[in-house]
C-alpha cells in the first residue's frame, strides 16, 4: 500500500529508528513513547489490523511474537517484564491502519493501562 505510513517505513521511504527485524517483521521505536521502552513490531506484509488476521496468518503472528520477545531481550526488559498490545479500531485509538504490536517496558505497568 503506497499510502500506508508503516508500509513506507518498512520500505525505507520514511525514516525510523530500527531496533531489529526478521524476514517478515520490522521493529522500530515509537515516535511518541508511552514507556521508556516502546517499540512497534510490524509485519512487512500489509494487514490492516488484528481483526483482519485469519488462520492463514498463524506463522506470521508467531514471528511477530518471536520478534517482540527478541526486542524485549535486546531492550533489557525480558526478565523484569513487558507488555504486548495490539490496538484494533477507533475506540482502541488505533491511528495507523497497519497491524502493529506494541512492546512496552522499562517501568512498572499499572492496571488499567495508562
Amino acid at each position: 500500500m503506497t499510502d500506508c505510513l508503516f508500509c513506507r517505513i518498512v520500505a525505507g521511504e520514511l525514516p525510523s529508528e530500527r531496533v531489529l527485524d526478521s524476514e517478515r517483521t520490522y521493529a522500530f521505536r515509537d515516535i511518541s513513547p508511552a514507556a521508556p521502552v516502546h517499540v512497534l513490531v510490524v509485519p512487512r506484509q500489509h494487514i490492516d489490523n488484528a481483526a483482519a488476521l485469519t488462520a492463514e496468518h498463524a506463522d506470521l503472528v508467531g514471528e511477530l511474537l518471536t520478534t517482540a520477545r527478541a526486542v524485549a531481550d535486546a531492550e533489557g526488559v525480558l526478565e523484569r517484564g513487558y507488555r504486548l498490545v495490539f490496538n484494533v479500531g477507533e475506540d482502541a485509538l488505533n491511528s495507523v491502519p497497519h497491524l502493529h504490536l506494541h512492546v512496552l517496558g522499562g517501568r512498572s505497568m499499572g492496571w488499567p493501562p495508562g
